[in-house]
């Protein structure tokens, strides 16, 4: 493998893939380097997605990467990146194995690395049935009780969402809620109970929530709940010195360049709407735009 591209895209996930698409179709020579470690991997199907609604994310990834590995200029690297730095030509990146190489632009499709709370059975429940979005998961559990784990004006936008889809609504602070006076009013209004003690535990059978268990020894029965949990960016940010939205997230602008000259990104590692299929809507258009700058700069 020749270790000089036009773009190495890091993360070869939906966003990655669909990038790696556009870009290999325009004559780009293009690596991807990826460690196989989605953040949906334990997710049994995938949804909202037009034309692959209902398949395991695994199956749709590995569609992808089988069709976008038919375009002879894209080139796939096994790994994880240590470090990206600039070089004269653009940049260098080295893997924790020691490999280097270099491009001429960056596109980061690294994803997030979602911060698992320190409670009792919600690893195991995460992505099957603690959930993280209403539009791919909640028509398969609406009107079902359900409960949401969050807290504070998050929380209070989020239970619009859910409380269309299911009145059986139960709200978790885990701890003292921080609600405003009116808030607590529209959830008497809407009959949404809110419990504040501290969970000690969630009760599964393979992942699939049975009930939560507080502290105080109360028990909520549930058949689903969505958690807004912290996360991480999967790269260290600090090497391109990148700037980040107040919510955490890699800032873009409308053509999804970073505040970093010759780096781009696409994904989840940009926004909140985590899905498959704004992932590849993303990637698919950033492709297309860093074709674009390369070919104005060879012109």
């Amino acid at each position: 493998m020749e270790n000089n591209f036009d773009v190495i895209i890091i993360g070869g996930s939906y966003a990655g893939l669909s990038a790696a698409m556009s870009l290999g179709r325009s004559l780009r020579n293009v690596l991807i380097i990826d460690s196989g470690k989605p953040c949906n991997r334990r997710t049994p199907y995938s949804h909202n997605f037009l034309t692959q609604d209902g398949k395991t994310p695994k199956e749709i990834s590995d569609m992808a990467k089988e069709q976008v590995m038919k375009y002879e200029t894209v080139s796939f690297f096994d790994g994880t990146v240590l470090r990206t730095s600039r070089n004269s030509d653009g940049f260098t990146i080295e893997t924790t194995n020691g490999e280097k190489f270099s491009a001429k632009k960056i596109i980061l499709a690294s994803g997030v690395k979602d911060q698992i709370p320190d409670i009792e059975g919600f690893s195991e429940c995460w992505g099957i049935s603690v959930i993280h979005c209403p539009y791919c998961h909640g028509y398969e559990v609406k009107g079902k009780r359900t409960g949401i784990l969050s807290n504070g004006d998050l929380a209070f936008e989020f239970s619009k969402l859910v409380f269309n889809l299911s009145k059986n609504l139960i709200l978790f602070t885990n701890g003292e809620c921080t609600f405003s006076e009116d808030q607590r009013n529209k959830f008497n209004q809407n009959k949404i109970v809110i419990a504040e003690q501290e969970i000690q535990k969630i009760v599964h059978d393979n992942g699939l929530i049975r009930k939560v268990v507080f502290k105080d020894g109360h028990e909520e029965t549930l058949d689903a709940l969505y958690a807004k949990i912290p996360f991480e960016q999967n790269i260290n940010t600090d090497d391109l010195k990148l700037e980040l939205t107040e919510h955490g997230f890699i800032k873009i602008d409308h053509f999804h360049k970073t505040s970093a000259e010759g780096v781009f990104a696409c994904g989840d590692n940009t926004t909140m709407m985590r899905s498959v299929a704004n992932a590849v809507a993303q990637g698919n258009f950033t492709g297309a735009i860093v074709n674009k700058e390369l070919s104005d700069e060879g012109f």
